[in-house]
């Protein structure tokens, strides 16, 4: 595949926040934790900012081995997916399968509980925004392997980098227990590098006390 755009971490982390996306401050995430910034990929809801995404997604999906198909998961996936699949086509000349599922099986038309390009007996990638527990990434996986496909890795918009219930991440777990790739755009340490970069003392030091305290 040739890459003519390489990602620009720095280019997306500016992105996201012009767009609300990303957010500093202080926000109360569902765990309990009080977290220095807050990442809501939903609010990349207009062309100029999925085609950032999607073109992240794309350029690093052009380092990745065996993308034979990609996937998004319902719902917020879908579109991530699709995008991508044109990013693909139109920044990198390569021509990519994709498809999603649905969340209620149908009994009638297309049926089933998957849409798009058949995933059996092939390498799929995963496209998502973020994994926090990883239990949505586990059940997609089962289907996808129940319709007959190889799971070729994840690829995920942000890495959070930090310890579930136990000492390791919940990408770091997902990795262990199903034993494929976990990729991410941007992680924490690229959020601390953009802060740094700007001169931004006070939300870096915030970022520094809370990997410390949470983080892998």
């Amino acid at each position: 595949m040739s890459t003519p755009a390489q990602f620009n971490p720095q280019a997306f982390i500016e992105l996201a926040l012009s767009r609300g996306v990303l957010k500093f401050g202080e926000f109360t995430l569902k765990s309990g934790r009080v977290s220095p910034y807050f990442f809501n990929a939903g609010l990349l809801n207009d062309g100029e900012a999925l085609t950032g995404l999607a073109s992240g997604y794309a350029a690093k999906l052009t380092e990745c081995d065996n993308v034979e198909v990609i996937f998004g998961p319902a719902y917020k996936g879908i579109p991530f997916v699709a995008a991508t699949a044109v990013a693909l086509s139109q920044n990198h000349g390569v021509s990519v399968p994709w498809g999603f599922n649905r969340k209620e099986a149908k009994d009638h038309g297309e049926g089933g509980v998957l849409v798009g390009a058949s995933v059996e007996g092939k390498k799929v990638w995963i496209i998502d925004d973020v994994i926090t527990a990883g239990t949505a990434i586990r059940e997609v996986v089962t289907i996808l392997k129940n319709a007959g496909a190889q799971i070729a890795g994840v690829l995920v918009a942000l890495d959070r980098q930090e310890k579930g219930q136990g000492e390791l991440s919940a990408i770091q777990e997902v990795q262990k227990e199903l034993e494929i790739p976990v990729h991410a755009l941007i992680t924490m340490k690229d959020l601390m590098d953009y802060l740094d970069t700007k001169g931004d003392k006070d939300a870096l030091a915030k970022m520094e006390d809370y990997r410390l305290k949470y983080g892998i």
